[in-house]
């Protein structure tokens, strides 16, 4: 690599750093007001449309899970970043799922039952071909406004069960983004009783992912444990 690469690698490398330890700091600063332990709230990157150069650069800052929102872009960037886990947190096509059951660690947005039965059948052959070494953890997206362009259902209990009886499925938790103008505590909150009434029905934890640069503070006192950080971390996009 020539020098002025090198240069120019070191310095996106020591911005991501300060980006990561600004953020660490406000989610630690949010969480000592609601009472909570900052070591239990999680960190996801979320890096799409940027470089795999740059994913490969928070790996080397420590950072070992990101989120990723399109399939083919997170396919690739796994392809050639093997020991990174990749979390799909956008939407599922029905007919990527085959796909995004292949290489994604967890999917953060599973919103209809043939996503389910897609998600199954892929994790199922991902598994039969040595590619999954598990059941694929989904998170179910709860809609707090009935938005479809959004993703999400209105009611996530017959998600949850048939993610529960899936063979190849693992029921992890809820996932909500707030919709524009709503209040976002309001609809943290009531995220939160979401996966309350789910960890009661099947005996067991669930994890809570919400919050995003905008409203972090607020999904922190509601009590998430995944917060979603894309241009905090990252920047602005990259011009194409």
């Amino acid at each position: 690599m020539m020098q002025k690469e090198q240069q120019e690698q070191q310095e996106r490398k020591e911005a991501l750093a300060a980006n990561l330890a600004g953020v660490r700091g406000e989610i630690a600063r949010a969480a000592r007001a609601a009472g909570r332990d900052p070591e239990g709230i999680a960190l996801l990157p979320v890096t799409k449309f940027h470089p795999a150069s740059d994913v490969a650069l928070l790996a080397e800052l420590g950072v070992t899970d990101v989120g990723e929102n399109r399939e083919q872009e997170a396919r690739a960037k796994a392809e050639e970043l093997p020991r990174v886990r990749f979390h799909m947190i956008g939407q599922v096509q029905t007919k990527k799922a085959n796909a995004v059951a292949r290489w994604a660690a967890s999917v953060h947005s599973v919103d209809s039952p043939r996503l389910v039965a897609a998600l199954d059948r892929g994790a199922g052959r991902a598994r039969e071909r040595g590619e999954r070494p598990g059941p694929l953890p989904c998170f179910v997206q709860w809609s707090a406004d009935g938005d479809p362009h959004r993703g999400g259902a209105g009611d996530v209990a017959p998600l949850c069960e048939l993610i529960v009886q899936a063979e190849h499925l693992r029921l992890d938790g809820i996932m909500c983004v707030p919709p524009v103008g709503g209040d976002p505590a309001e609809v943290f909150a009531r995220a939160h009783e979401i996966r309350a009434e789910q960890e009661r029905r099947w005996g067991r934890g669930l994890r809570l992912s919400a919050g995003m640069s905008s409203d972090m503070s607020e999904a922190i006192a509601a009590g998430t444990d995944i917060v979603r950080v894309g241009t905090g971390i990252m920047g602005a996009r990259p011009l194409a």
